[in-house]
This record gives structure tokens, C-alpha cells and sequence, in this order.
């Protein structure tokens, strides 16, 4: 099940990031697709400061290809496969990335040479300006989405 919310900012797209962190527990996988641009460094900002990490820490990996953010509740790993082949990602050594006390953020999840079980799917397209639609596939998210988003 998926649900669909509509924001018309950065600063709102951030906020849904927020939100959502607060309902996410440790070892937690959310995978974020979409085009160049479309959000998904700014919706990890947000969970990064729903985790209680310092937003002005978060900048896009893409080059780095992992960043990591201390100092919340959790640890948060930010990971960008946007330019590595998936025989490159099997390298990297994701699935142990992915346990203990830490929510993983993993932007341009086509390259994943296997899909992670129980991952959250974010799909956040561009819309008009700086409009946003958000698609989310989880449970406790949703509740989220249903109390403080309506679909615009």
C-alpha cells in the first residue's frame, strides 16, 4: 500500500522526511527514487532532523558515495548509487551497512543488484515549480501522511 502527498517546498518536502523519520526504528532501509533534482537529498534532510541530527550536516553523496550522520537516535547512512553499476554496488557491502543501531538512506535503488525485504519505497517526482508528489510504501508512515498532509 501506497499513499501519495503533494508539497509546494523544499521546506515542506523536508518536513515529510522529518515526519517520516520519527516513525522509523533501527535497521531501517528507505529506498528514494526519482529524477536529478526531484528531492531525495532534501527528504533525507528532513530525516535527518526528525532523527535529532543537525539538517545543515546533510549534503548529497554522490560523489562520496556514503555519508554518515551522528548525533540523533540513531545513526543515519545516506548512500547515492547514482553512478555505480550494480556489479559496483555488491562491492560496497550495503547489507552490512544496514545493521545495528542505523536507518539507511539509499538513493537510485535501480542499481541495487538484489532488492533489500522490507525496505520503505519513496518515489518523490517533479512536478510545476517547486511542487513535489511524494509516494511512500509503508505502514507507519502512513499514518503520518494521513494526519498531517491532505492530498493537494
Amino acid at each position: 500500500m501506497s499513499r501519495t502527498v503533494h508539497t509546494t517546498s523544499e521546506t515542506e518536502t523536508v518536513d515529510v522526511g522529518r515526519q517520516v523519520a520519527g516513525a522509523l526504528e533501527r535497521g531501517t532501509i528507505v529506498l528514494l527514487s526519482g529524477d536529478l533534482g526531484a528531492g531525495k537529498t532534501a527528504f533525507v534532510r528532513g530525516m535527518a532532523e526528525g532523527l535529532g541530527v543537525d539538517p545543515c550536516e546533510v549534503s548529497s553523496p554522490t560523489f562520496t558515495l556514503m555519508q554518515e550522520y551522528r548525533g540523533g537516535r540513531l545513526l543515519l547512512r545516506h548512500v547515492d548509487l547514482y553512478r555505480l553499476k550494480p556489479i559496483e554496488v555488491d562491492d560496497l557491502g550495503l547489507d552490512e551497512m544496514t545493521l545495528g543501531d542505523v536507518i539507511t538512506a539509499i538513493e537510485w535503488p535501480d542499481r541495487l543488484p538484489r532488492p533489500f525485504e522490507h525496505a520503505i519505497t519513496v518515489h518523490i517526482a517533479h512536478c510545476e515549480g517547486d511542487q513535489r508528489a511524494i509516494s511512500i510504501s509503508d505502514e507507519s508512515a502512513l499514518g503520518f501522511i494521513a494526519h498531517n498532509y491532505s492530498d493537494r
